[in-house]
């Protein structure tokens, strides 16, 4: 299928993109910055289309032929007011173009924040509690896409991506924005105590194994459905430290700072991507090579 795809050169998309083109998809993506990986412009089956998220014109033009629309990027606002316009009524509009173009599904990526509050064992049902901004942008164009494919030709399903990590996808791509993984390797290299909160961690996803699943609900015949992107194995932020030590032959000490949390950690049930499509992930397999990688560039 040909899929138009938002923020196709950022650490999520540019992985989705590897993962779509290894499975035979032609790829429209729509880039402010067409340098930042310049890779893509040479890769068969991709086109690059400048522009950002705001460009209406360019996306309505852009969206005509393609079969599918995935949406990664984000827009963000520091008020609720400039965040429901920089990223909410993005997403409105685009359910909108895509439909008006003929296009047959949209894949919208959402986040584990759009739940919110952490209760003890969340499913892809449960009520959202957003606690900030970002969650509330999310909770918000999921409602819109659930209420505008409950009467449009074209089907519409969700993806909630947890703390997402990896390698670069391409030898020139980025990895997460978040530098915690790092921080640790390069305090490891230099023999610094690492802090880390007991008990702190999270149901970490590998960027390919979460790019699986976007082709996964791809290929699927499903409509209005919303699916979790996360490994199963919950994986402490002391156990990583652990293992980065291990890795570097560091003299490091780990100082674990003890905020009262509790020692049975609240989880994301992930039973439905096993069911509907027989994926389950790991993520410490992954989390050894990412620590790998920085050990070699730090």
């Amino acid at each position: 299928m040909k899929v138009f795809l938002t923020g196709g050169s950022g650490f999520i998309g540019h992985w989705v993109v590897k993962e779509l083109l290894a499975q035979g998809h032609s790829l429209r993506l729509l880039i402010r910055n067409t340098g930042k990986i310049p890779s893509l412009k040479t890769m068969p089956g991709v086109e690059l289309v400048e522009g950002t998220i705001y460009d209406q014109p360019v996306i309505e033009k852009a969206l005509q032929g393609c079969d599918a629309c995935v949406h990664i990027a984000l827009g963000w606002g520091e008020t609720p007011t400039t965040m429901l316009q920089n990223d909410t009524a993005v997403t409105a509009f685009l359910l909108e173009a895509a439909e008006g173009a003929g296009v047959k599904q949209f894949l919208y990526t959402s986040s584990t924040a759009a739940v919110g509050e952490f209760r003890p064992l969340m499913n892809e049902s449960i009520d959202l509690r957003p606690v900030d901004l970002y969650g509330a942008t999310k909770a918000a164009s999921e409602a819109y896409l659930l209420g505008f494919a409950a009467k449009a030709r074209m089907r519409c399903n969700i993806i909630r991506p947890g703390y997402t990590f990896g390698n670069p996808a391409f030898t020139d791509g980025v990895t997460q924005p978040d530098k915690r993984f790092s921080q640790i390797v390069a305090a490891a290299k230099k023999n610094e105590p690492i802090t880390v909160t007991k008990h702190d961690g999270t149901q970490f996803i590998w960027a390919g194994d979460l790019a699986k699943l976007y082709s996964a609900v791809l290929n699927s015949n499903l409509n209005r459905r919303i699916f979790f992107g996360l490994s199963s194995e919950f994986v402490t932020w002391e156990k990583v430290a652990h293992k980065a030590i291990e890795m570097t032959g560091s003299k490091s000490k780990i100082v674990v700072e003890d905020k009262g949390w509790d020692a049975k950690p609240m989880l994301f049930d992930m039973s439905l991507i096993k069911k509907e499509f027989g994926l389950d992930f790991a993520a410490s397999p992954e989390i050894a090579k990412h620590l790998e990688y920085f050990s070699k560039r730090i």
